[in-house]
């Protein structure tokens, strides 16, 4: 089970950036779409930056510069600095468009956590519950480090957000996908325990999966996915043309703190993991109960399609699981499917396959 060194070389292939500190797996095809996209934004409603150039210092101040009634894109653009502020985007500031000057430049961090008394959705560093939410370049992260508890660094609990080349740091809990359909594009989404969890129909599509290394005594999870009633497969997470390693602090010792792909969080948990490269550390078995004395493990859907890699071998994966699933099956769990893709997604500008097929 110890992370091999393929695993550890392909980390290193797909967290180096070129020269524009775009991430060097990009595919050629996206890394056009970057540009497009970066050069194709609209003059910004609203310019952040810390340094002064711009006109509001906080990113704070950048979202209350929405105005009553606004119609259309609000767009905030986030000039390269570290901002130190917890960030909230209330139900009536509908789509806005916050981008940054790139994935490891500009960066919202934070380190509020449940050990310090409190809940663990108001330890999010940036929460929006604004319909029509999109981020692009931006690092969300929260550093309360593994002995934190639940820490999360961004909360998301608006209809059709969606969020293109982000980066988002944590240990427990650090991507918490509270609500409503969203869409995850090359990202990097780094964490230990249940690292991405919530109630929402979330695809993360083309993007790295980085497990960190946990406290002393505890394992990893990636995904804990938590409704409470049978809403007959229509929340869920999943993971789709994504790679799945240790990170560099983990790595070498991944024979010593075990790693799940998921675990029930509430009793109708739905996880999906599609066309995704596994690294050999996650354990044979693959997933895990919530605890003993509540294991939520009796009507969960938990599945496989099309995975590779030495992690990806399901044959041993536990009978609870629903395990490898055809691909007419996996094919209700892609973009147009499972969130609507077409009818969302173009107007916000941001890319995606939408179905099992790869932007070249």
């Amino acid at each position: 089970m110890a992370s091999t060194d393929a695993d550890m070389s392909m980390y290193r292939s797909l967290v180096e950036v070129d020269h524009d500190g775009n991430p060097s797996w990009l595919s050629a095809g996206d890394r056009t779409l970057v540009s497009q996209i970066k050069n194709g934004i609209a003059q910004p409603n609203a310019i952040v930056a810390m340094d002064g150039s711009g006109q509001y210092k906080t990113i704070t101040d950048g979202i209350n510069s929405y105005p009553n009634n606004h119609q259309g894109r609000y767009i905030i653009h986030v000039k390269a600095g570290i901002y130190k502020e917890y960030v909230t985007v209330d139900q009536s500031k509908k789509n806005i468009l916050l981008y940054g000057d790139g994935p490891n430049r500009t960066i919202i961090t934070g380190n509020k956590s449940f050990t310090e008394g409190i809940q663990m959705p108001l330890t999010a560093t940036f929460s929006t519950f604004a319909e029509n939410f999109t981020a692009i370049s931006i690092v969300f992260e929260n550093t309360a480090g593994p002995k934190g508890g639940q820490a999360v660094a961004l909360r998301v609990k608006g209809d059709l957000s969606s969020f293109y080349q982000c980066t988002f740091r944590g240990y427990q809990d650090t991507l918490y996908v509270d609500q409503g359909r969203q869409f995850y594009r090359n990202c990097v989404i780094s964490g230990t325990i249940d690292f991405i969890c919530g109630h929402s129909t979330t695809l993360i599509q083309n993007s790295m999966i980085l497990v960190r290394k946990p406290a002393s005594g505890q394992y990893n999870v990636v995904v804990a996915d938590g409704p409470y009633q049978n809403n007959n497969l229509r929340t869920g997470i999943v993971i789709d043309h994504c790679s799945i390693l240790p990170d560099y602090d983990f790595a070498p010792y991944t024979s010593t703190s075990k790693t799940y792909l998921a675990r029930p969080w509430r009793p109708y948990s739905t996880a999906i993991f599609i066309n995704n490269f596994i690294g050999n550390f996650i354990q044979p078995d693959g997933y895990t109960i919530w605890r003993e004395v509540q294991p939520n493990n009796e009507n969960v859907y938990f599945a496989e399609f099309g995975n590779t890699g030495p992690g990806a071998n399901a044959k041993n994966r536990v009978y609870w699981a629903k395990g490898l699933i055809t691909r007419d099956e996996a094919a209700r769990f892609t973009a147009e499917p499972w969130i609507q893709a077409s009818t969302w997604l173009p107007s916000a500008g941001i890319p995606y396959n939408p179905g099992f097929e790869t932007l070249s």
